[in-house]
């Protein structure tokens, strides 16, 4: 199969009939052979319904539908594990992204030899205040952050090998991180493509400016868990380390000073020097026992359920 794709949606009911026909006539005027797989983020309204009445009018149709809303990183990850195409499309189901850049973002993987393609709507229809300027700016940190060159890492339209999603793991709210991701995996050959930004058809945006100081604290996280994550002691080993050596300094100072140098002077404990000696050595040690307790949990870490699966349609997902 040359393309999946996958559409992560919640409360979309008037716009997926319609998404469903536009995917559907661009791949049939391409001859792709294809699969849409749309994953209902446990929606209030018809979706599931109109999903449902899809696939009984098209086989390449399928879902997955969460028992209630657990992120869009959560049914990304859901997606990716179901999904059997050699390139697979994300795209959100508002009508915002355009099916008509599939062909070439299809082309830069397939062809081209991209592992990762991201869209960049480098013209917007959003409010600039509210959502233009704190996407610039959000975009600016992960840039520098991150080292991944791309002008908008919010843009769902992507595109992807099929060994990159099957590789890397999609949790929490890192979806707007993927590419990150895909980097620290081992995945280099991360390439952007400007797509058209269509303005929202149906209902209202489900993300406020919440989500960009969300992001902002996500991408502190992954900067840490990009180099730390697999060997916390190294970070909190040293800091410790060097926080007991400073204390201990400290106390061999004072415990010199006392002894042979100004023995009938004021005592230990009136001098700042003991204080900082005391604390700086309590800190190290606690930092020392937290990298310590990172790398026992990191070796007993099991597998987490992350979301519920209440029903799907020709896909096997819960056996997996």
């Amino acid at each position: 199969m040359q393309l999946s794709i996958v559409i992560p949606l919640l409360n979309e009911e008037e716009s997926l009939k319609e998404l469903h026909d536009w995917i559907v006539s661009v791949m049939q005027s391409n001859h792709f052979s294809y699969e849409i797989l749309f994953v209902d983020d446990g929606s209030t309204d018809k979706s599931w319904d109109i999903i449902t009445e899809l696939s009984k009018n098209n086989s390449s149709v399928k879902g997955i539908h969460f028992l209630r809303n657990f992120g869009k990183s959560q049914a990304l990850h859901a997606g990716f594990k179901a999904v059997s195409g050699d390139v697979i499309i994300t795209m959100d189901a508002d009508l915002q992204d355009n099916p008509e850049e599939i062909p070439e973002l299809y082309h830069m993987i397939a062809i081209e030899g991209y592992e990762l393609v991201s869209g960049w709507k480098k013209k917007r229809y959003d409010s600039i205040i509210f959502k233009n300027t704190p996407s610039k700016l959000f975009n600016w940190a992960a840039r520098k952050t991150s080292g991944v060159r791309l002008h908008d890492f919010n843009c769902g339209l992507k595109a992807y090998a099929k060994g990159v999603v099957k590789n890397i793991e999609v949790s929490g709210e890192m979806h707007r991180y993927i590419p990150v991701l895909a980097k620290n995996a081992g995945f280099s050959k991360i390439g952007e493509k400007v797509v058209k930004h269509q303005a929202r058809k149906y209902g209202k945006t489900k993300f406020g400016m919440e989500r960009f100081i969300n992001g902002f604290l996500d991408l502190l996280t992954i900067w840490f868990v990009s180099r730390f994550g697999k060997r916390p002691m190294h970070l909190f080993g040293a800091l410790g380390v060097l926080m007991f050596l400073i204390g201990f300094g400290f106390a061999i100072y004072l415990g010199i000073d006392k002894l042979f140098i100004n023995p009938f002077g004021r005592l230990i404990t009136d001098r700042p020097q003991f204080f900082i000696s005391l604390i700086a050595m309590v800190i190290g040690t606690q930092l020392f026992l937290a990298g310590f307790l990172g790398e026992i949990l990191i070796r007993s870490k099991k597998e987490e359920k992350r979301y519920i699966v209440s029903e799907e349609i020709n896909t096997t997902l819960s056996e997996k």
